[in-house]
């Protein structure tokens, strides 16, 4: 009897994911949640307890899922590293132009959160940070790579290009919310991988 129910908390914290990515923390009240979800607010509180702990579930349901789908190019054994580098910023570029609505993205969760909440909500600021020591690994992983095998030649540390990077990314996701088109992401993602090549 607890399969349905399971069901039923997957497909709600599916909605409440995207209610919050499209709205923020803040902006997205507990009618918002109901209208989402379909659930009545007794039963969103019965279930997650909270509108604070509802939403670090979506988040981490968030994470999980974008961080899995970077991971499988970044571990793209197949593909040399800076061919696994350009699928990576060709993902980012598809996932902001998949995203838009009245001519802008929703931008990245993570991105959006660690602007909103972490700078005062500590478990927010937990949650975030162990992701971004995932993401940073993973790049700084290729970027060695690369750099071994030669199609990579600048000589930064990969800690600091992986950060450089990740901070390109990060500026992509807000420029995708910003507006900004698929011939702008491509031109920023190009000329990030041309700083690899010095």
């Amino acid at each position: 009897m607890a399969r349905p129910r399971t069901f039923d908390e997957e497909r709600a914290l599916d909605a409440a994911m995207h209610a919050f990515w499209e709205n923020g923390y803040e902006a997205t009240s507990t009618q918002d949640l109901c209208t989402a979800t379909g659930l009545g607010r007794s039963s969103i509180y019965n279930t997650f307890a909270s509108k604070h702990e509802l939403f670090l579930r979506s988040l981490t349901r968030y994470i999980e899922s974008t961080t899995a789908d970077q991971m499988a190019v970044l571990e793209d054994a197949e593909r040399a590293p800076l061919d696994r580098l350009r699928a990576l910023f060709a993902l980012i570029v598809d996932t902001e132009i998949g995203t838009r609505r009245d001519g802008r993205s929703r931008g990245c969760l993570t991105v959006n959160t660690t602007v909103e909440l972490a700078g005062r909500d500590p478990e927010t600021a937990r949650t975030i940070q162990r992701d971004l020591e995932v993401r940073l690994a993973a790049l700084a992983a290729t970027v060695s790579a690369g750099q071994r095998d030669g199609t990579i030649a600048s000589r930064r540390s990969p800690a600091e290009l992986a950060r450089y990077l990740n901070t390109v990314i990060g500026g992509m996701r807000v420029q995708g919310q910003g507006g900004a088109d698929r011939t702008a992401l491509e031109s920023t993602a190009r000329i990030a991988l041309d700083a690899l090549s010095h």
